[in-house]
C-alpha cells in the first residue's frame, strides 16, 4: 500500500479530451499542456507519418496526391485505430519530459460519448494502453465537462448540460452524479462549417476550403442578429471558370446558412427537456441551462436559446477546456472518479 501511494504520487496521470476537431491532454500538477487539431499528415507511398496536430492541420486541403492529411477521430470516436494510436502516442511523448519518468506510463482518464457502444470503448481502451497508459478510466464526456464547468454534479437537484463541439452535440440532465435524461446529435460546429461552404457554393458559385469555412464562422457567425453588421472576404475557387475569387459576405448571409444545423441544436434541447421529469425541469428552469465546448462560442447562441425556452442560459468559462479540466478533477479525487467511471472492457 505504501509502495502503491508513493508511485502514484510520481505517476502524474492524465487527462484526455479525444475531440474531432481538437484533443486536448491535462497533466496533473501542470494544467492544460497539449490543445491540438486532432488531425495527421502521412505519405501514402511510405506509410510515414509527417505531421500531426496543428502542423497537419495546415495541410489540409494542400496536399499532393501522395499525402493524406486525415482525421481519426469522427463524432467523438475513433474512425481509424492505426492513426489514432500514433497521433495519441505523439502527444502523450510531447507531455513527458524524460524517457525514464515514472509519468512514462501514466493513468489517464479520458472521455467518451454518450451513446458509445461497447465496440467503441474498447476501441478508445486499447487505442490508450497501444500508446503507452498504465491504466485507462473511461467517462462520460459530459460528466467530465460538468465537473470543468463547476457545475454541483453530486447536488439532489436538476443540472443540463448542453456540450457543443465540432462533430457531437450532447445534452444532459445530471443530478446525484448521474445522467437521468439525454439526447445527443451529430449536428455541431462541423456541420456549421458545411453549410458555410454550401451557401458559397449555392450563391456565389464559389468553392470554399474547410479552413476558410470554419475562419468566417468564428469572425462573423451568429445565432441570433447582431448589434452592429459584420462582413468578410470569402476567397476559393470560382466553379465556372476555375480561377482564384472573392466574394464578400456579412453575418445575416451567415446566419442564414448556418441556421438549419442551430435549430437542430436547438431541438435537441427542447426534446430533451420534454422527457425530463418534472421535478429535475423545476430545478433547470430555476438555475438555467449550461452551454459547453468550442462551438458554444458561437455569437449570440446564448441568446437564441434563452429567448426560445424562455430559461436562462449561461456559457461557461473557457467552455472549449471545460471537459479536459473537469479529467484534470477526477485525476486528483479518485472518490468521484470511482463513482462515475464506466466499466471497463479489459
Amino acid at each position: 500500500m505504501i509502495f502503491k501511494k508513493f508511485f502514484g504520487k510520481l505517476n502524474k496521470g492524465l487527462g484526455i479530451d479525444l475531440g474531432s476537431c481538437n484533443t486536448l491532454v491535462f497533466q496533473r500538477d501542470r494544467g492544460i499542456v497539449i490543445n491540438e487539431s486532432s488531425v495527421v499528415a502521412i505519405n501514402n507511398r511510405t506509410d510515414q507519418i509527417l505531421a500531426i496536430g496543428d502542423e497537419a492541420r495546415r495541410m489540409l486541403g494542400k496536399t499532393p496526391p501522395h499525402i493524406t492529411a486525415t482525421k481519426p477521430l469522427e463524432f467523438g470516436i475513433i474512425s481509424d485505430f492505426e492513426v489514432a494510436e500514433k497521433m495519441i502516442k505523439y502527444f502523450t511523448n510531447k507531455v513527458n519530459t524524460s524517457r525514464f519518468s515514472f509519468s512514462a506510463m501514466p493513468r489517464i482518464v479520458v472521455g467518451v460519448p454518450l451513446d458509445v457502444t461497447a465496440v467503441e470503448k474498447k476501441a478508445v481502451e486499447d487505442v490508450l494502453l497501444a500508446a503507452g497508459a498504465s491504466q485507462v478510466y473511461m467517462v462520460e464526456n459530459i460528466m467530465a465537462t460538468a465537473i470543468g464547468a463547476r457545475i454541483p454534479i453530486q447536488d439532489p437537484t436538476g443540472n443540463m448540460v448542453v456540450n457543443i463541439g465540432g462533430g457531437l452535440t450532447e445534452v444532459a440532465v445530471i443530478s446525484l452524479d448521474g445522467i437521468v435524461n439525454f439526447k445527443s446529435s451529430r449536428v455541431a460546429g462541423l456541420a456549421m462549417d458545411r453549410d458555410i461552404i454550401n451557401f458559397a457554393r449555392d450563391e456565389f458559385s464559389l468553392v470554399l476550403g474547410e479552413m476558410v469555412a470554419e475562419d468566417i464562422k468564428k469572425k462573423i457567425g451568429s445565432a441570433a442578429i447582431l448589434k452592429e453588421q459584420l462582413e468578410m472576404p470569402m476567397r476559393g475557387r470560382d466553379i465556372l471558370s476555375g480561377l482564384p475569387r472573392e466574394a464578400r459576405a456579412h453575418d445575416g448571409q451567415i446566419r442564414e446558412a448556418i441556421s438549419k444545423s442551430v435549430l437542430k441544436i436547438l431541438d435537441t434541447i427542447k426534446a430533451t427537456l420534454e422527457t425530463t421529469p418534472p421535478e429535475l425541469v423545476a430545478d433547470i428552469y430555476q438555475k438555467g441551462i449550461y452551454l459547453t465546448g468550442g462551438s458554444a462560442q458561437l455569437k449570440e447562441l446564448d441568446v437564441l436559446i434563452s429567448r426560445s425556452i424562455e430559461i436562462p442560459v449561461h456559457i461557461a468559462d473557457d467552455p472549449q477546456t471545460c471537459a479536459v479540466r473537469g479529467m484534470g478533477v477526477l485525476l486528483d479525487d479518485e472518490a468521484l472518479l470511482k463513482d462515475i467511471v464506466l466499466p471497463t472492457s479489459q
